[in-house]
């Protein structure tokens, strides 16, 4: 079967980027570094590509250059089962970056990330209860679990 990867392009940082996001996922691991030779396009032996792994899921982080950026059209999802885990991702990735509405976050690299509560779509099935719950994702910054549950109640 054929698997996706999301690649990632970064301006010089791929190296250091991932060793970020393997540092903050338990699940997580380098799987290949590849490296420009003679031909480029960029400087023989600088980083070209990293491949790795978060919660089993395959990334590559290609030094691409400055041309492209993040921006919050594309962010990474990252399912919570508890606050704790919510205060670990978001305490983790926010490291540099910057807050923004809703459980949402850019971190030092600019990517985007959702840091939510693994229950969010269950509550969302329901029209009255969603109502509730999104009405209540509206007023925070990084989510608060109990407050949602009650929210959903």
């Amino acid at each position: 079967m054929e698997k996706l990867t999301t690649c990632l392009w970064f301006d010089g940082n791929a190296e250091e980027a991932v060793a970020f996001y393997t540092s903050i996922f338990k699940d997580a691991k380098i799987t290949h570094v590849s490296r420009y030779g003679e031909t480029g396009p960029g400087p023989n032996g600088k980083v070209m590509v990293v491949a790795f792994e978060l919660n089993g899921q395959s990334f590559m982080a290609l030094n691409g250059g400055p041309q492209f950026k993040f921006t919050p059209a594309i962010s990474l999802v990252v399912n919570c089962e508890t606050q704790q885990a919510i205060d670990h991702y978001w305490d983790g990735l926010i490291a540099g970056g910057a807050a923004q509405q809703c459980g949402w976050l850019t971190d030092k690299y600019g990517l985007s990330w959702q840091i939510v509560p693994s229950k969010i779509g269950e509550w969302m099935k329901d029209a009255a209860k969603g109502q509730r719950v999104m009405a209540a994702v509206m007023k925070m910054v990084k989510l608060d679990i109990a407050e949602l549950q009650r929210a959903a109640a």
